[in-house]
C-alpha cells in the first residue's frame, strides 16, 4: 500500500505572486526566490522596510501554507515554496518577467500543480499566465486588515495620500498631468502679454488636446512601451549611428521645409489663427495654398527622406544585408519624385499650364525604377557572395532561436 501511495505523490508548488516588483524596489532582492527559508528571510526584510507593504503579508500567507501542508504527515506530495516578481512597468513587461521566471522555477522543481498566494490585485491577469504552465488546485488571497477607527482611517487616509505624491505609479497621474496643464496655461498667458487672442478659447483647446493625448498614450499603452523603450539596454554598433544619424537630421530637413513653406504661406495669403474660422475664405485659397505648401518645401523635404534611405543603405552595405540594393534604388527614385512634385505643384498654382511635362516627367520616373530595379538585380547576382555570409548567419540565428522556444514551450 505504501508503495501505491508514493506512486500517486504530486509536486506541489506555493506560488507568491508580486506583480508590481515591490520587494525588488524595496529590498533589492532577486526574484525568483526558492525555499522557505530564502522567502522567510525576503519576507523579513520587505516587512522591515515598508511595515504597511501587502506583499509582504502574501508572502507569509504562502510560507504559512507551505508549512500547514508539510505537517500532513500521511501525505506523500513533495512540496516547495517561491515567489515571482513583475515588474513596476506593469503590462506586458511585468507579464514576461513573471512567465521567465516561473520557468526558472519549474526547471528546478517541475510541479504537477500549484497553489497561488497573491495580495488580491491583478489576480485576473496573473491566473492565465500561470495557468498556462501548471494547474492552480488552489488560490489565496491576502487583504490586510484595516481599523475601523477613526484615527486608523485618518492614518490610513495619510498613507494613500504620501502614495499618492511618493509612489511613481500613482504620482504621474496625481501630479504629472496637472504639472503639465498648469505649464501650458502659464504659458498661454504668458502670450497673452505679447499676442492678444481668446485666451479662454485657446486654454480650452490646449487642455484638451493634452488630455486626449493623455488618454491615447494610456489606452493604448504608449507610456509603458515608451518606459520599457528607454530602460532597455542597449549595444550600438557603427550602422546603427548611422541610421539614427541619417533618421534625426532627415526629420529635421524636412521639418524645416514645412516650416519654410507655411512661413511663406503665411505672410504671402495673411493666414492668421483667429477664431472663428472663414470656411469660405479658407476653401477659395486652399489650392494655392497646397501649391505652394508642396514648391516650397519638397527640396528640403525630398533631400531629407533621402537622407534617411540613404543611411539605412549604408547600414544595410555595413551589415552585409541584401536589402541595400533595393533600398539604393528607392533612393533614385525618391530623388527623382522632386521633378514631378515640382511639375504638380506649377500646375495647382497655375491651372492654365499644360501638362506635357508632368507626363513627360511621370514616364521619366517610370523608366528610372525600371532601370534602377534591373541594375540593382544585376548588382546583385554579381555581388551575392559579399551579402551570402550575412544571410546565412541570420538564417543560423534564426534557427537557433526557433529551437530555444521549442525548448522553453516544451
Amino acid at each position: 500500500m505504501r508503495k501505491n501511495d508514493e506512486q500517486e505523490a504530486e509536486r506541489l508548488l506555493v506560488l507568491c505572486v508580486d506583480r508590481d516588483d515591490d520587494i525588488g524596489r524595496k529590498t533589492g532582492i532577486k526574484t525568483p526566490i526558492i525555499g522557505k527559508e530564502e522567502n522567510l528571510k525576503s519576507a523579513l526584510k520587505l516587512i522591515l522596510a515598508d511595515p504597511e507593504e501587502a506583499d509582504a503579508n502574501a508572502m507569509f500567507e504562502a510560507i504559512r501554507v507551505y508549512e500547514t501542508l508539510k505537517k500532513d504527515k500521511k501525505s506523500h506530495d513533495q512540496y516547495e515554496i517561491a515567489t515571482i516578481a513583475g515588474s513596476e512597468l506593469g503590462g506586458i513587461t511585468a507579464d514576461r518577467k513573471l512567465v521567465s521566471e516561473l520557468g526558472e522555477i519549474l526547471k528546478k522543481f517541475p510541479a504537477d500543480s500549484l497553489i497561488l498566494v497573491t495580495d488580491g490585485f491583478s489576480d485576473e491577469d496573473i491566473m492565465p499566465l500561470v495557468q498556462t504552465r501548471v494547474p492552480v488546485t488552489s488560490v489565496r488571497r491576502v487583504i490586510v486588515k484595516h481599523s475601523e477607527s477613526i484615527e486608523e482611517t485618518a492614518a490610513l487616509f495619510s498613507r494613500y495620500w504620501r502614495m499618492l505624491f511618493e509612489d511613481p505609479r500613482y504620482s504621474r497621474i496625481a501630479l504629472g498631468l496637472p504639472g503639465i496643464l498648469l505649464i501650458s496655461l502659464g504659458m498661454l498667458v504668458l502670450l497673452q502679454v505679447f499676442i492678444k487672442f481668446d485666451i479662454y478659447t485657446w486654454t480650452a483647446i490646449v487642455g484638451l488636446i493634452i488630455l486626449g493625448c493623455y488618454l491615447v498614450g494610456k489606452g493604448y499603452g504608449l507610456d509603458r512601451k515608451i518606459s520599457a523603450f528607454l530602460s532597455r539596454s542597449y549595444r550600438y554598433s557603427i550602422s546603427d549611428l548611422v541610421v539614427g544619424f541619417s533618421l534625426t537630421f532627415g526629420f529635421i530637413l524636412v521639418g524645416i521645409g514645412f516650416y519654410q513653406a507655411w512661413s511663406f504661406i503665411a505672410v504671402e495669403f495673411k493666414i492668421s489663427f483667429q477664431i472663428p474660422v472663414d470656411i469660405d475664405k479658407l476653401i477659395t485659397m486652399l489650392p494655392l495654398i497646397i501649391g505652394w505648401l508642396i514648391n516650397k518645401s519638397m527640396t528640403l523635404a525630398v533631400i531629407g527622406i533621402c537622407t534617411i534611405f540613404l543611411g539605412k543603405s549604408v547600414a544595410y552595405l555595413l551589415d552585409r544585408d541584401s536589402k541595400f540594393w533595393r533600398t539604393s534604388a528607392l533612393v533614385v527614385v525618391l530623388a527623382w519624385s522632386w521633378t514631378i512634385l515640382n511639375e504638380i505643384s506649377q500646375i495647382i498654382i497655375n491651372p492654365s499650364l499644360p501638362p506635357d511635362s508632368l507626363v513627360m516627367s511621370i514616364i521619366t520616373g517610370i523608366i528610372i525604377i525600371v532601370a534602377s530595379g534591373l541594375t540593382t538585380h544585376f548588382l546583385s547576382r554579381k555581388y551575392r557572395d559579399f551579402f551570402q555570409e550575412k544571410e546565412k548567419e541570420t538564417q543560423k540565428e534564426t534557427q537557433e532561436s526557433g529551437d530555444t522556444d521549442e525548448d522553453s514551450s516544451s
